[in-house]
């Protein structure tokens, strides 16, 4: 499936990743309206932390089914529908009358996500030609990496905006006219593609989908719940369900029958250390960024917005990097992913002693070289991740790559909240909130540190 003409692809891929933002973007934007959505439905703590787990859990477990159904049953098909799905299902957000109705609202907004985001990789790998797909990567990157840490800043700019005086109720409300436009467009731009297989792994969908949830949901509510023992034990069983998993779908590609993930992408090295890779990157930066919004407004008393503008030089580093990404062709992957690392090991070491030497008396202002280092290296590494993943890729599994690698980034970064969370939290309780921020930044430093080793140690084989 090729768009035959340069501005027709261009169209296309605008339509396709303000849908992607808008979806990515839900994960995170509901935790500044948290407080607001307690008090006017009287929510329970465990039902407000329901609001935001449930939508993360959806997305998780849905999306690596949804992008094999979309090469089954027709890609431009399931983005539209689900991009439907998340609209209706926006509009029953902002209308709630009850945390309930919000909550099952929420779930479905997640599912209809998974629906249409891993049809927008797939897409955008089948249309461009080869000389383009860096530029393509490179932007659908940033508009990854600028959902993930872009929500409180768009919803702590909304809450003071108050339009209309909807309060909370305008963070889902955005996403209607948003999703319009996204339907609309992809339905006039998008080329039609010709659906495969019409067989599913309705076994496997399952077993996968119980496999992320006990991996996922034990990650979001564990530290909230101080970890009981039959949290623990779901974490625990999603190692024999990984296993169970696995191994059903070697023996139906043996029977000749329809598979979740082919099987020739589980044993693709590149594919599956790629798939880690992005587990690592995604672990350490969404969990960093939620500790940090934390620690600027409830420990310095700034505000949400001056709190965005604490952070917005990150996601600006992140478009200058993904959208010159194509600058770097000539450099091998590895080369790029080294360097990526690089930058983020020495913006986050910045942000540290930024932390640590102005103390209470810091300003927007002081973070932001800082973060803009670590914007470079995060859109530097994440284009040549998702290029490295794709490229691993035939055009007919682009779907269930495209699926995998978006499944895996929810993933890391659902654990790396849960662990980032964990050692912010745990330590401020017993300690001084400075020394605990200054803790949470060594988790990420040491993962980028990591991978930036083994990029070296890639680049050392090459040469001997």
């Amino acid at each position: 499936m090729t768009v035959t003409t340069p501005r027709a692809r261009w169209l296309a891929m605008g339509f396709l990743c303000l849908g992607s933002f808008i979806n990515l973007l839900d994960v995170t934007i509901v935790n500044v309206a948290l407080p607001r959505i307690q008090s006017d439905l009287g929510a329970t703590p465990t039902q407000l932390q329901w609001v935001a787990a449930i939508y993360v859990l959806a997305l998780a477990a849905g999306l690596l089914p949804m992008g094999r159904f979309g090469d089954s049953w027709g890609r431009k098909r399931l983005f539209v529908g689900g991009m439907i799905g998340f609209t209706l299902a926006s509009a029953a957000c902002a209308g709630a009358t009850s945390i309930t109705m919000l909550v099952g609202a929420r779930l479905v907004q997640g599912l209809s996500a998974a629906m249409m985001v891993p049809q927008v990789l797939a897409i955008l790998n089948v249309t461009f030609p080869q000389e383009e797909k860096t530029r393509v990567f490179g932007l659908f990157a940033a508009v990854s990496s600028l959902a993930s840490v872009a929500g409180p800043v768009l919803g702590g700019g909304l809450m003071a905006l108050d339009p209309w005086g909807l309060d909370w109720r305008a963070i889902f409300i955005v996403n209607v006219p948003l999703g319009m436009v996204a339907v609309v467009g992809s339905v006039l731009t998008v080329a039609a593609d010709r659906a495969g297989s019409q067989k599913v792994d309705w076994i496997g969908t399952a077993l996968f989908a119980m496999t992320t949830v006990c991996l996922v949901l034990p990650s979001i509510e564990g530290r909230a719940m101080d970890w009981p023992w039959p949290l623990i034990a779901v974490l625990v069983a999603a190692i024999p369900l990984a296993g169970l998993t696995f191994s059903h779908m070697l023996r139906r590609e043996r029977r000749g029958r329809a598979v979740l993930i082919p099987t020739i992408l589980l044993r693709n090295a590149s594919f599956m250390q790629g798939l880690c890779r992005v587990v690592c990157v995604f672990s350490g930066i969404p969990g960093f960024f939620l500790v940090l919004t934390v620690y600027l407004q409830s420990v310095l008393g700034l505000t949400p917005l001056q709190s965005g503008l604490a952070t917005a030089a990150f996601p600006a580093g992140v478009m200058v990097a993904s959208m010159n990404a194509s600058r770097l062709n000539n450099w091998s992957l590895p080369w790029r992913i080294g360097i990526g690392a690089g930058l983020l090991v020495t913006g986050m070491t910045l942000t540290a002693l930024v932390l640590w030497q102005i103390g209470t008396g810091i300003t927007p202002w002081h973070l932001m070289p800082a973060l803009l280092i670590c914007g470079l290296g995060m859109g530097t590494v994440v284009v040549a991740l998702f290029q490295s993943v794709m490229s691993a890729a035939a055009a007919a599994e682009s779907g269930a790559a495209s699926g995998a690698l978006q499944a895996f980034q929810q993933i890391g970064a659902a654990l790396g909240i849960a662990i980032v969370s964990s050692i912010y939290f745990g330590l401020s309780a017993n300690g001084t909130p400075l020394a605990a921020m200054i803790a949470a930044c060594l988790y990420p430093t040491i993962l980028f540190a990591l991978l930036g080793l083994d990029s070296l140690r890639k680049l050392g084989r090459k040469t001997i």
